[in-house]
């Protein structure tokens, strides 16, 4: 059972401060751990399946010895193999995952690799097999799906990489674009590299047409992957508490306007509720989970949210 309290070690404004994404990644799994009994990423290799009458010649290491005690019968314990999952990490590394509303705080990027990064290890620690892909108007960036031990480094390079261009600080412009992301066409192409059943997290927050991540949930759904939804916002997305007059800068490159807030207030906090509803209602259609997850706040209930997910996703191929 874990504890109700946050660990230290999850709490984003603490993590602010370590610039290293390796050690960061580290300090989430470790604080996440704590007050747990046991990991419930815990890496059995067999599940117990069913009982079946014990014939002549079977294996006696699986008889099962309570029920014999309790029925005077013998009954053999079968299992079923679990299978190592393939996990595609989808992060959103467009300009408006460069935004933060507190001076020196996390951008949503930040707390996307952050969770990415942490979910690359547990992952890879079960030789589960993981590959990354980044993506603004279309994929920037994609690795080859592995399950070998040096993966997760590689994984942090390319998601610090990345964070250089969203910061802007390699020269390079997220907000230069052309066309916009289209999640259907992204959905499309990391469907048709994908020969088996995986397991698709979408980190990302979303400010995409809705009608296009509907075509890209769909094409999911038929070729039976399962999608877990991770919606990164920041706090000031959820909450417009802006006061005066200000300027806003569109980070993907569609130009600046003046905008009184509290005169938009009540009309943006409408139209983000239906956008974000209208997406949650999309994945319980395609029996996907979604979870609003703000950039301000521990990252704990992302990470249990991914396990318990990966419980079921064993628990229905099985």
């Amino acid at each position: 059972m874990s504890d109700t309290s946050t660990p230290s070690h999850l709490d984003a404004n603490a993590l602010i401060t370590v610039e290293s994404l390796e050690l960061r990644a580290r300090l989430i799994i470790e604080g996440f751990m704590i007050g747990m009994h046991r990991s419930p990423y815990h890496g059995v290799s067999v599940e117990f399946a069913q009982h079946r009458q014990y014939a002549a010649g079977d294996d006696l290491r699986h008889l099962d010895w309570k029920v014999f005690a309790r029925t005077d019968k013998l009954y053999l314990k079968q299992y079923q193999k679990e299978t190592n999952l393939n996990l595609v990490l989808v992060i959103d590394a467009s300009g408006s995952m460069g935004y933060t509303s507190l001076p020196g705080g996390w951008r949503k990027y930040d707390y996307a690799a952050s969770l990415a990064a942490a979910l690359a290890y547990l992952a890879l620690g079960q030789r589960d097999r993981v590959n990354l892909v980044l993506f603004a108007d279309g994929i920037v960036s994609e690795m080859q799906q592995s399950s070998a031990g040096d993966h997760w480094r590689a994984i942090l390079n390319a998601l610090h990489v990345q964070s250089l261009v969203v910061s802007g600080r390699n020269g390079e412009r997220v907000g230069d674009r052309e066309g916009g992301t289209n999640l259907s066409r992204l959905f499309d192409q990391i469907a048709a590299k994908q020969s088996k059943r995986s397991l698709i997290v979408l980190i990302s927050d979303l400010f995409d047409d809705s009608a296009a991540l509907e075509r890209g949930l769909a094409r999911l759904y038929h070729q039976r992957h399962d999608v877990v939804i991770f919606q990164v916002v920041d706090h000031a997305e959820k909450t417009f508490e802006f006061r005066a007059p200000l300027r806003f800068m569109d980070l993907e490159g569609d130009g600046n306007i003046n905008v009184d807030p509290a005169a938009l207030r009540s009309a943006y906090l409408a139209t983000f509720e239906r956008h974000c509803e209208r997406v949650a209602n999309m994945a319980r259609r395609f029996r996907f989970d979604h979870q609003v997850l703000d950039s301000s706040e521990p990252l704990g209930p992302g990470l249990a949210h991914f396990l318990a997910r990966r419980s079921a996703q064993f628990t229905r191929s099985g």
